[in-house]
């Protein structure tokens, strides 16, 4: 018996007893670097599956050959047909077949397409069911060791270039808990000197190429990263997930109820006033630190366009 049977196998025995109704659109967790990530369960519904919709049909059915499944059918369904590649799942489960769905790595619809294929296939009346597994989101949050985290938020990819980037990563950067971000290879250095100008003392956890054979993991400060990217080629190679750690908090930054105050006046100040003058009035007012309340405005701004002008 071949390894992809006793896998087969193996999957049915440990998760052919839940029930895997008709009509059902399947996200599967895969691997983000490491086969043996593959949970039984995804194996089974991959090979239980009568059609396999891939962010990448040719990533996909390498993943399918290795568990003997290349006969199974692939639908391509990536950011640039969507729309159309949903609606032809649609159809499918009309008439009641099974579809699973596979991003190139880790969890569908996390910062990869799927979300827009979830949102037709619930409109149409059909049920979606997870099947979770890897993800560099969890996987980097898990490593980072941020004991003063709270909460995260997940951020994803920077945009490219120019004002918008560096807005974007303000906002981000503005934000007290953890956030998860990541970075391509060739703009990595460019990020890293990007934090480390905006916010030199944060902790940040760096992962590259997770569960991969040449998996890094360091935790420094951002003012550091340039330094240690710098320092080795082959420290920027690769995939990348950053933890900016939760900040830090010192005595006094409980802030009092006339600071909490300000700081829910902030949204109707900037919808009437650019962004410095509003800030002046809060912190005038309040008592409040300007640099946290001119932090604040500037991630608001940035989340919902408030404000009557950037200045």
């Amino acid at each position: 018996m071949s390894i992809a049977d006793t896998l087969k196998r193996a999957a049915a025995d440990a998760a052919g007893a839940q029930q895997y109704p008709a009509a059902t659109l399947y996200l599967v967790a895969t691997p983000i670097g490491n086969l043996a990530d593959l949970t039984l369960r995804a194996i089974h519904v991959l090979a239980l599956a009568d059609a396999v919709a891939c962010e990448d049909t040719r990533v996909g059915a390498q993943l399918l050959r290795h568990l003997g499944l290349e006969h199974q059918p692939l639908l391509p369904l990536h950011r640039h047909n969507e729309a159309a590649a949903a609606a032809a799942v649609v159809e499918r489960l009309a008439r009641g077949e099974r579809v699973a769905f596979v991003s190139d790595a880790g969890t569908p619809a996390v910062s990869d397409p799927g979300a827009r294929l979830v949102a037709a296939v619930r409109t149409a009346g059909h049920r979606v069911l997870p099947l979770p597994g890897p993800s560099s989101v969890t996987t980097a949050l898990s490593v980072a060791g941020d004991v003063g985290a709270q909460g995260f938020a997940f951020a994803g990819f920077a945009p490219a270039r120019g004002r918008e980037r560096a807005q974007w990563l303000q906002a981000r950067c503005a934000h007290d808990d953890a956030v998860v971000l990541f970075e391509a290879p060739h703009r990595i250095e460019a990020l890293a000197a990007q934090l480390a100008a905006l916010d030199a003392r944060r902790t940040v956890t760096l992962c590259r190429e997770l569960t991969k054979q040449f998996e890094t993991v360091v935790t420094m400060p951002a003012a550091e990263l340039p330094a240690w990217l710098a320092a080795d080629a082959d420290r920027r190679r690769g995939e990348f997930a950053l933890v900016l750690h939760a900040r830090e908090r010192r005595d006094g930054d409980d802030a009092p109820a006339e600071v909490a105050e300000a700081l829910r006046w902030l949204p109707a100040l900037l919808a009437a006033l650019p962004l410095k003058q509003a800030v002046a009035i809060a912190a005038q007012v309040s008592g409040a630190p300007r640099n946290a309340l001119y932090d604040r405005a500037l991630a608001l701004r940035q989340e919902g366009g408030d404000g009557a002008g950037d200045d």
